[in-house]
C-alpha cells in the first residue's frame, strides 16, 4: 500500500511564498519516480513537477518553470515543493503522488494553497 500526506499549503499574498511537503510511504514508492499534481476549481488535475527519489532529473510544467523547485530528502521519504513568486493563478489544492501509480493507489487528502491579488 502507498500512503500519501501533503502538508504546508495556506493563505499567501501574490508574490509570496509557501514550501509544501509530501510525506510518502509503502515499500514500493522509492521505486518510482514523484510529482506535484494540483487542481483548480473547474479545472481538471495537472501535472506542475516531477523528480526523481535521487534528486535528479526534475521537469516542470511551463506555468511554474523558474519559480517552483521541487526536491526530495530521502532519509524522511518526504517530497518538497518550494513555490516562489506566488501568482493568483496558482491557486488550488496540491496534491503528491507517484504519476505511473495514480490508477493505482489513492490520492492524499492535499493541500489547499490559495495566492490572493
Amino acid at each position: 500500500q502507498v500512503q500519501l500526506v501533503e502538508s504546508g499549503g495556506g493563505l499567501v499574498q501574490a508574490g509570496g511564498s509557501l514550501r509544501l511537503s509530501c510525506a510518502a510511504s509503502g515499500r514500493t514508492i522509492s521505486n518510482y519516480v514523484m510529482g506535484w499534481f494540483r487542481q483548480a476549481p473547474g479545472k481538471e488535475r495537472e501535472l506542475v513537477a516531477t523528480i526523481r527519489w535521487t534528486g535528479d532529473r526534475a521537469t516542470y510544467a511551463d506555468s511554474v518553470k523558474g519559480r517552483f523547485t521541487i526536491s526530495t530528502d530521502n532519509a524522511k521519504n518526504t517530497v518538497y515543493l518550494q513555490m516562489n513568486s506566488l501568482k493568483p493563478e496558482d491557486t488550488a489544492v496540491y496534491y503528491c503522488h507517484a504519476p505511473i501509480l495514480i490508477e493505482t493507489y489513492p490520492w492524499g487528502q492535499g493541500t489547499q494553497v490559495t495566492v490572493s491579488a
